[in-house]
């Protein structure tokens, strides 16, 4: 992926250099006179057309945005009631993730939406344990976003 970004840099900077103007929209033009010509060759590489994994990275970041929108909310009613009816307490989440970048991102992700914390992972790297606010609420939102969230990390990673 490196080699394919800085390849598309070198043919937008070389087109500059050609057409001898110095401006955003030559550049642009280059860049994408260069992904033109990654994608035409790109079974010359060892690795997929780079463009794959940043629209999967960006797929990530709009899961993460709104995983973490709907938990706060969920979160927020829980703290506005009139009477506090939390029942907290600890889980284990299974994970299908291999690599240690894999779990970390997927442990990362679990712990900044709001109302779970992962408190430690195995040794083996398979199995989370995390403290939710609300047993009921919380870990149902954090397997259901732990599903979500490997199938976008696997397509980012793999």
């Amino acid at each position: 992926m490196p080699v394919q970004i800085l390849l598309n840099l070198f043919i937008a900077a070389l087109w500059m250099f050609l057409q001898d103007d110095w401006s955003i929209s030559t550049f642009t033009l280059g860049y994408l006179l260069g992904l033109l010509l990654i994608w035409m060759t790109r079974r010359f590489f060892n690795e997929p057309f780079y463009l794959r994994r940043i629209w999967a990275l960006i797929a990530l970041l709009v899961l993460f945005i709104r995983e973490l929108i709907s938990s706060s909310i969920l979160i927020t009613r829980q703290i506005l009631r009139p009477k506090l009816n939390i029942t907290p307490g600890i889980f284990t989440l299974e994970t299908t993730l291999e690599t240690d970048l894999e779990i970390t991102v997927l442990a990362l992700l679990l712990m900044l939406t709001p109302g779970s914390v992962v408190i430690e992972v195995s040794e083996d790297g398979k199995t989370f344990y995390m403290h939710a606010m609300d047993i009921p609420d919380s870990s149902d939102m954090a397997l259901r976003s732990k599903d979500k969230f490997e199938k976008a990390i696997m397509g980012v990673t793999r």
